[in-house]
C-alpha cells in the first residue's frame, strides 16, 4: 500500500483529483461519516438519504474494483481521520481539495496531502488569485469561459452571433395544455432501502417526504438521467427555463445538479453530451446556449465566488434584516399565497425547485420582508437535494437576498407580485390581487416590494441601477398605507398567518 485516499460524500467521481490515478493494488480507500454532521440540522430525508446511499454504492463499487475501502464511523470528520491515522501512523494519506471550507481546514490539520480538484472547468488557485480582490461580472465571466473553452464558438465569435439569449428564453408558461416531460423514476434497490432503513433506526434527524425514487443514487442513475434530459428536455430548455407552471415540477429543467454537486457525473461530460445532442439538429440555439450558460457559467461562477471571498462571507447582513424564516416555508399550510405555498409543498416533497422558484418566490420573499439572511441560508442548506456550502453561500447571502453589499450582483433581485403573475399561473388561484399593493386583497409581494425600497432608501440611492424603482417609490401617493399594510404582512408572515 503507498497511499490512502480520503473520500467526502462530495466527491464521489472515480477519475477525478486523487482518485483520476488510484490504483487498487497500491491505493486504499478512507470514507468517514461523521455523526456531527448528520445530527447538526434537521436534514430534508431525500437530501439526507442521496448523499448516504450515493456515498454506499460509491463504497460498493470501489471493493467491487478491488480497492478495500475503510467506512468508519466517527463523532466529526476530524476525529475520523484522527482515529484512522493513530491505528496506521506511518500511512500516507491524500485528498482531493475539498469543495468546502472547514473540510479543508480539517484535512490541513490532519496534514492530508491536497491533490487539484479537476472536477471543475476552471482551475481554482489561478481563477481565485485573478479575482479575489473584485468579484468579475458573471457575462464577463461566461463569455470568457465560452472562448477559453471554445464552446458555441465560431472563428472567435459566439455561434449565431448573440453571446446569450435571454430575450428568447423568458417565456411565460403556455396558455391551455402544454406537454411537459414527465420525470424519470429511479427505483430504490436493496441498498437505497437499507440506507433508509438505517436513517429511521438512528432516528437521525429529517423532514419532508421520504425517499420514493425521486433521486438517482449511483452513477449509471444520473447517467440515465443525463440521457432522457438530452432526449425530452432540452430542446424546450431555454423558452422555458424562466417560467414556473403549476402544472409539473419539473418543467424542462435536467435535474442534474445533485448528481453534478456530488461527483456522480462531471461538467465536461454533460456539456459534451448537450453539444453532441445539439449537433443532430432539432435542439434550437436559444435552449443549448441557455443550458450551456448554466453548468460553465454560472455553476463555476457560483463556486469563484464562494472561493474568492472571506471566510465571513456567509454571515453577512448588509441590509441588517432581522426577521425569522416564515413558518410557511416548512409547512405550507401557514400561508394563502399560492405560488409560495405551491413552492413549498414542492420543496417538502421533493427537496428540490428549480431556480426561479428559489430565487424570485423563497428568496425573494425573504428578501423584501428582511428575514435575516442566515435563517434563508440554513433552511435551503437543509432542504434542498443539491445544496453545498459552495453553492448556497453565494447563491444566498450574494444573489438571492443580497446581503453581501452588492459584491456578487450591483443590483437585489426583488420583484413584486406582477414577475409572479408574468412567469406562472399561480396568481389565478389565489386571494391575492398582485395588482394591489394596499388593502387586505394587496398581494404581500406588491406590497413588500415597496416597502423594501423605502426601508432601504439609503442603501440603494447611490445605486445607478436602482434609479428606476426608486424614482417610481417617490412617485407613490400612497407610501404610508403602504408602510401600515407591510407592517401587518411582515408580522403576520412572521407568525404563519398571511
Amino acid at each position: 500500500m503507498t497511499r490512502v485516499i480520503v473520500v467526502p460524500y462530495d466527491q464521489l467521481s472515480r477519475h477525478r483529483g486523487s482518485m483520476r490515478d488510484a490504483d487498487p493494488g497500491t491505493d486504499q480507500v478512507l470514507m468517514v461519516e461523521s455523526e456531527r454532521m448528520l445530527r447538526s440540522r434537521t436534514w430534508h430525508a431525500q437530501r439526507l438519504h442521496l448523499l448516504m446511499s450515493a456515498a454506499a454504492h460509491h463504497a460498493h463499487a470501489l471493493r467491487a474494483e478491488g480497492f478495500t475501502v475503510h467506512e468508519r464511523s466517527a463523532s466529526s470528520m476530524s476525529d475520523g481521520i484522527a482515529g484512522f491515522r493513530a491505528e496506521r501512523p506511518d500511512v500516507s494519506l491524500v485528498a482531493t481539495e475539498p469543495r468546502s471550507r472547514p473540510l479543508r481546514r480539517v484535512l490541513v490539520d490532519h496534514d492530508v496531502a491536497l491533490m487539484p480538484d479537476d472536477s471543475f472547468l476552471t482551475p481554482r488557485d489561478a481563477t481565485v488569485a485573478r479575482w479575489a480582490g473584485r468579484l468579475p461580472v458573471m457575462e464577463n465571466f461566461y463569455r470568457e469561459q465560452r472562448r477559453r473553452l471554445g464552446i458555441l464558438m465560431d472563428d472567435g465569435q459566439p455561434v449565431g452571433g448573440a453571446w446569450n439569449y435571454d430575450a428568447d428564453n423568458r417565456l411565460p408558461p403556455p396558455r391551455g395544455g402544454h406537454p411537459w416531460p414527465a420525470p424519470l423514476h429511479h427505483p430504490m434497490d436493496e441498498l437505497d432501502v437499507r440506507v433508509w432503513q438505517d436513517i429511521r433506526d438512528r432516528r437521525l434527524p429529517v423532514t419532508g417526504a421520504p425517499p420514493d425514487g425521486t433521486w438517482a443514487t449511483t452513477q449509471s442513475g444520473a447517467l440515465r438521467q443525463l440521457a432522457h434530459f438530452l432526449a425530452t428536455g432540452l430542446a424546450g430548455f431555454g423558452p422555458y427555463e424562466d417560467a414556473m407552471p403549476a402544472g409539473t415540477w419539473t418543467v424542462n429543467h435536467s435535474l442534474l445538479s445533485p448528481y453534478l454537486n456530488l461527483g456522480l457525473l462531471d461538467p465536461d461530460e454533460v456539456v459534451n453530451a448537450a453539444l453532441a445532442r445539439y449537433d443532430e439538429g432539432d435542439v434550437p440555439l436559444s435552449s443549448i446556449e441557455g443550458f450551456v450558460r448554466q453548468v460553465i457559467g454560472w455553476r463555476e461562477y457560483v463556486n469563484l465566488v464562494y472561493w474568492a471571498t472571506d471566510d465571513d462571507y456567509a454571515d453577512a447582513n448588509g441590509l441588517h434584516a432581522d426577521q425569522p424564516l416564515p413558518p410557511a416555508f416548512d409547512d405550507p399550510t401557514r400561508t394563502r399565497m399560492a405560488c409560495v405555498a405551491s413552492v413549498a409543498t414542492d420543496v417538502q416533497q421533493r427537496a428540490w425547485t428549480h431556480h426561479i422558484p428559489r430565487l424570485m418566490v423563497l428568496a425573494n420573499l425573504s428578501l423584501i420582508a428582511g428575514v435575516r439572511p442566515q435563517a434563508i441560508l440554513d433552511w435551503m442548506r437543509r432542504m434542498f437535494v443539491d445544496a453545498a456550502a459552495w453553492v448556497m453561500v453565494p447563491n444566498v447571502i450574494g444573489m438571492g437576498v443580497h446581503a453581501d453589499g452588492g459584491r456578487m450582483m450591483t443590483k437585489p433581485y426583488a420583484a413584486g407580485g406582477a414577475y409572479i403573475n408574468r412567469m406562472s399561473n399561480h396568481c389565478k388561484t389565489c386571494p391575492f390581487d398582485p395588482r394591489k399593493r394596499t388593502g387586505e386583497d394587496a398581494c404581500p409581494f406588491t406590497t413588500l416590494y415597496w416597502d423594501f425600497l423605502d426601508r432601504n432608501a439609503d442603501a440603494f440611492a447611490a445605486n445607478h441601477r436602482m434609479g428606476q424603482p426608486m424614482a417610481g417609490l417617490r412617485r407613490l401617493s400612497d407610501l404610508d398605507e403602504v408602510r401600515s399594510r407591510a407592517a401587518d404582512v411582515r408580522q403576520r408572515l412572521s407568525t404563519g398567518d398571511l
